[in-house]
């Protein structure tokens, strides 16, 4: 676990430190070096003549507070890549709380590096273990506070990411579920609910049974629940499990399917968010369910054409087996809701749609809600924790995309228009009116992207557990 502590003055930092700094700060040494560094017009970096640090980089002063672009972000990773000490000291003087916040939970999941799995031979390199946070001392009781939340937050994405990048032959609904179960025992806040595949099926849950039931690893639904308090309502999330798509019959080509271990990133999400919230002690009720299943090809695979029933009742028209992601879903929802008819909300959080890749990018996740003030209270929250989303239209112009003359809905649109949107349409159809409920298409955001791979991200974490505290 990376720790940190906090200093007034550099002359208390341990040597052979990696000092990073804004170019103008006044607490920085008055000798030659420096001068020479704060002369560059972008980033001033050396390993050589700076003792007694390890290095010293410099950076402009108008990164600190660029929370739209995440340029101090940036500017760090390369640095991080290969860190010269276990020790960094970061000035935090003078910079924007929301670009903290940024660079705080990238810092400390640098805890987590892909060689941890262990499935690729590498030499050993130094790893960051602790943060240094050069501060004035009337800024000290703030950032104490700020440094815990975000150091909980990370420890959750951390969790995610772990999980997110096992490979699918190892991560079945199975293997997560006990994974859940194990990291959950740590905590005594925390208790673990399963319904094995016979369960699903009693329970009649038919759109999670019909997505899994093609796979040799069967489906899973898992609810962990969280009592930070003795009473009031409880607030539910629910995560997209898919630990492996295919596509099913209706399958992808092989480029369309590399990264699809990560399908499952909703759920390693929402598990990361419920460790987080018992991390902080937060005063809440929250359920957290994970739907998790293979969509698989084979004999028992789910057919286009098929109907399914979901545990409200519902039917749907699976008319695309690729379009499985909503299935599991929405019959996670209804469940939710009947078990807590009572919610303050349901909020589902789903890497859904490559369409909203293409609408939004990689930087926003797309929201879609008819409930205006939980819009209003989400984008507020990814402002403030710089893990941003953007609203996309929900109302009955969309119904005619999920029309079936066969079934009450179909899961996908047969003129492949709004293809977010209409997702999103038809997992309302599984909250009732009653409940407040958002959907959080993930699918840009979900993963980090450089050099042409890609990770999983641990967002939205930050966003949700803003929104938690921000409804305190």
């Amino acid at each position: 676990m990376i720790t940190y502590q906090f200093i007034t003055a550099l002359s208390d930092a341990k040597p052979q430190s990696h000092l990073i700094a804004r170019a103008s700060s006044h607490l920085l040494p008055q000798n030659a070096l420096v001068a020479e560094m704060r002369e560059s017009d972008g980033i001033a970096d050396t390993r050589f003549g700076c003792a007694p640090f390890a290095r010293i980089t410099l950076l402009p002063d108008a990164l600190w507070q660029d929370s739209l672009t995440e340029g101090l972000l940036t500017a760090l990773r390369p640095l991080l890549a290969s860190p010269v000490s276990p020790e960094l000291i970061l000035d935090v003087t003078d910079i924007d709380d929301v670009v903290l916040a940024q660079v705080l939970r990238f810092l400390f999941n640098q805890a987590h590096r892909l060689s941890d799995l262990q499935l690729k031979k590498t030499s050993d390199t130094a790893r960051l273990e602790r943060i240094t946070a050069l501060c004035l001392p009337e800024q000290q009781d703030r950032l104490a506070i700020i440094f815990r939340q975000q150091q909980a937050i990370a420890h959750g994405m951390v969790a995610a990411r772990r999980l997110a990048d096992i490979p699918s032959d190892r991560c079945t609904p199975q293997f997560m579920v006990e994974e859940a179960q194990k990291r959950c025992a740590a905590s005594p806040a925390l208790r673990c609910e399963v319904l094995d595949e016979k369960q699903i099926v009693e329970q009649g849950l038919g759109l999670l049974h019909a997505v899994g039931k093609g796979a040799t690893c069967p489906p899973r639904l898992l609810a962990i629940h969280y009592d930070g308090a003795s009473d009031g309502p409880v607030r539910c999330y629910v995560g997209k499990g898919i630990t492996f798509d295919t596509g099913g019959l209706w399958l992808k080509e092989g480029a369309g399917m590399y990264t699809m271990k990560y399908d499952m990133c909703g759920a390693a999400n929402v598990l990361g968010l419920m460790l987080t919230v018992a991390e902080l002690e937060l005063p809440v009720r929250i359920m957290g369910v994970l739907a998790l299943a293979e969509n698989a090809i084979g004999p028992d695979a789910m057919q286009p054409g098929t109907v399914a029933t979901a545990c409200n009742g519902t039917t749907v028209e699976i008319n695309n087996t690729d379009a499985e992601g909503r299935l599991v879903l929405a019959d996670a929802i209804a469940w939710a809701s009947q078990r807590h008819p009572q919610a303050q909300y349901i909020i589902d959080i789903a890497t859904l749609t490559g369409a909203v890749v293409k609408a939004l990018g990689y930087e926003l996740s797309g929201l879609m809600t008819q409930d205006e003030p939980l819009r209003a209270a989400l984008t507020l929250a990814g402002k403030q924790s710089g893990d941003e989303v953007w609203s996309l239209p929900l109302d009955a112009r969309l119904k005619k995309q999920t029309d079936s003359a066969i079934a009450d809905l179909c899961n996908t649109p047969t003129n492949n228009a709004a293809i977010s949107a209409s997702a999103a349409w038809l997992l309302h159809h599984f909250c009732p009116p009653t409940v407040p409920w958002a959907h959080l298409d993930i699918s840009g955001t979900a993963l980090w992207r450089e050099n042409g791979r890609s990770v999983a991200s641990g967002r939205p974490i930050p966003l949700l557990v803003e929104h938690l505290m921000g409804d305190l």
